[in-house]
């Protein structure tokens, strides 16, 4: 258990565009800074961060919260875990009672397998720098192959020694239990129930994730048995999804969101020679195809992705294929090729560091006119496979969403392919509308299944019925109530008659004849209320960090906002917008009187149906009384808050 001081040391501490812009790329809008949700794929930021309130929203997903809240999300944290997490992050000493291995163990069995990778990886860097056969055999080979000793220690590289159980004896020793030695794939129980290592006699690169925390391996032989599989990976586990993984991202999401720029590579031996070479925004695929996920992830630290492709051409013209997702996402590519025979990792050694890093400056090219020139050449003077290729990289175009991007690029295509650009942008828009119309077919069928259904295209003419019928009840108006609450109510104000008061002790004053409907504004107004009845004037911060989940995310979503002035308005057009802080006074009477009139309307609305049901001529002439007499109020409310509006 962590102690009360300690909680409140580490929230006082945290920032929430620092935890938050570890993960996601932010950029500053306005009062707010914005990026991608990295809860949900996105390619128009929704995602915003609040520095002044210390909280994060989602304008997509809905998510919303605190630091804590935000590495629970994001990491699958339980609080204190996330709270030992911004602890260790801000060098803050988390006093608690002692736990042992198998406490740990038992508290989460999640936690368990990343102890018990933390432990393997540990195991294999020890053998490396302290055990005979390590360093004859696997520091050897790394040096051989040109790595600095930075290098090795930066990336915790290690050595499996050549043994059949040696790492499964030791966790056991070390009170690790079996159950999670398979489950992180490290040890393999053979038929007759024993268990021995996957990776022995390997050289090891543990695989970080996005806070360091080792949650698998690759493993390369040394051995020149072609029996023998060259790499061998750790399993999918709990904590390790490969298509969600980047290599090398833990020690280059700083570099990349820094350069705005992110170099992509194939494997292990290519990310740690271009760290050597003195460049850190790289991280690699390890070897697998490229994934939707993988792209999401570059897309939360930059736009600018830039492939290093070795020279092999058969390789080249294989991932042509699969990097128009990196298109479909927005993001912007480029590509360096690298001469015949090399990869980044061979190329970097040959020319050194200096030389390496001009060469990709030199060599870089948007990745459209490469693929155009790669498939050209190949094409040669054969009109058929040029047609073929022309259609190809239109393709590739057309699943660019930015237009005026994909317009650069026809012109730019037009002129290299020598076919006229409007040619291109008849193809381009047959591929669109063909994408579209493919994208629609699920609900033709339908409207074809469903006959008595409306089209969809009519759907949109429904929403103002949709929302006619939300705006039936009182909560926009009870919701704008509790933002002004959270937002001045520790504001001090003297009005006309009133002296040094406080706005929310003002509003609750005026809402003692106000019943609210929505059971979370109803909620947070009892709430305040009892507070203030208590000598107590209640902060937004109580709200966004209630242990009542829904109280909380609705206190953070009427905190935050996606929309923010620009001062372009004042700067450029010399326009004045008047802020809502600029009369207050306008602000709070306006949000009561409205409420006040909504329930008004609600009163003469009921009255209404009660008069004309009615039968008896004396409690109707009754009725028509308390009608007259509710409607001057509902007058008297509308003419007070017109002037209120152009004070």
């Amino acid at each position: 258990m962590i102690n009360r001081e300690t909680i409140d040391k580490i929230m006082d501490t945290a920032r929430i565009e620092e935890v938050v812009g570890d993960f996601v790329h932010l950029k500053k809008r306005g009062t707010s800074l914005i990026g991608n949700c990295p809860f949900h794929g996105e390619k128009t930021p929704s995602f915003h961060v609040s520095v002044t309130k210390g909280i994060y929203k989602c304008f997509g997903c809905g998510k919303g919260g605190d630091s804590v809240r935000f590495i629970m999300e994001h990491e699958k944290y339980s609080y204190p875990e996330a709270l030992k997490f911004l602890a260790q992050k801000y060098n803050i000493e988390v006093e608690e009672t002692v736990e042992t291995v198998q406490d740990l163990e038992a508290q989460n069995a999640k936690e368990s397998l990343y102890i018990v990778s933390q432990f393997a990886a540990t195991f294999f860097e020890e053998q490396l720098w302290n055990n005979s056969e390590g360093k004859a055999i696997g520091l050897s080979y790394f040096k051989e192959r040109g790595f600095r000793e930075d290098i090795i220690k930066k990336f915790n590289l290690g050595y499996s020694p050549d043994v059949w159980d040696a790492l499964t004896q030791d966790a056991v020793k070390n009170k690790h239990a079996e159950e999670y030695l398979e489950k992180t794939g490290l040890s393999i129980r053979n038929d007759k129930g024993k268990l021995y290592d996957r990776f022995r006699g390997r050289v090891m690169f543990p695989i970080h994730n996005f806070t360091g925390r080792v949650i698998g391996f690759g493993g390369r032989t040394l051995k020149t048995d072609k029996n023998v599989p060259k790499y061998v990976n750790s399993p999918e586990s709990e904590i390790y999804h490969k298509s969600n993984v980047l290599y090398g991202l833990f020690h280059a999401k700083k570099a990349i969101r820094d350069l705005d720029n992110c170099y992509l590579v194939e494997g292990y031996a290519d990310v740690l020679s271009v760290h050597q070479a003195y460049i850190e925004n790289v991280v690699a695929s390890s070897g697998t195809s490229l994934t939707i996920e993988q792209i999401r992830l570059i897309g939360r630290f930059t736009q600018n992705v830039t492939i290093l492709y070795d020279g092999d051409a058969a390789g080249i013209k294989a991932s042509l294929r699969g990097l128009d997702m990196i298109l479909e996402e927005g993001l912007n590519v480029k590509v360096v090729s690298f001469p015949a025979g090399d990869d980044p990792d061979s190329y970097m050694h040959k020319v050194g560091a200096g030389a390496f890093k001009t060469y990709i400056e030199d060599n870089r090219q948007d990745f459209i006119l490469y693929k155009a020139n790669i498939l050209l050449a190949e094409a040669g003077t054969d009109p058929i496979k040029r047609a073929g290729i022309i259609r190809d990289i239109v393709e590739s175009i057309a699943k660019i969403p930015d237009n005026i991007k994909a317009s650069v690029f026809i012109r730019e295509c037009s002129s290299l392919l020598q076919i006229e650009e409007r040619v291109l942008l008849s193809e381009l828009n047959t591929m669109r509308a063909a994408k579209f119309k493919k994208a629609s077919a699920p609900q033709a069928r339908y409207q074809q299944q469903h006959p008595d259904m409306p089209p969809a295209d009519l759907l949109a003419d429904e929403e103002p019925q949709v929302i006619t019928a939300v705006a039936a009840n009182d909560e926009l108006q009870e919701q704008e109530i509790v933002r002004l609450l959270l937002a001045f109510g520790h504001e001090l104000v003297s009005w006309d008659k009133i002296d040094n008061m406080y706005i929310g002790s003002f509003i609750m004053q005026n809402l003692t004849d106000v019943t609210f409907e929505n059971a979370l504004c109803k909620k947070i107004i009892d709430h305040y209320r009892i507070e203030i009845e208590n000598g107590q004037l209640p902060t937004a911060n109580q709200f966004i960090k209630s242990e009542d989940r829904d109280i909380a995310d609705l206190a953070i979503t009427l905190s935050t906002s996606p929309y923010s002035l620009s001062e372009n308005w004042y700067n450029k057009h010399n326009i004045y917008v008047r802020d809502e802080t600029v009369n207050l006074k306008a602000t709070i009477l306006g949000g009561l009187y409205h409420l006040k009139k909504r329930k008004v309307d609600r009163i003469l609305l009921d009255l209404l149906k009660e008069i004309k049901t009615e039968n008896d001529a004396t409690n109707q002439e009754i009725l028509m009384q308390r009608y007259a007499f509710i409607k001057n109020v509902e007058k008297e409310i509308s003419r007070f808050l017109g002037s209120v509006i152009v004070k």
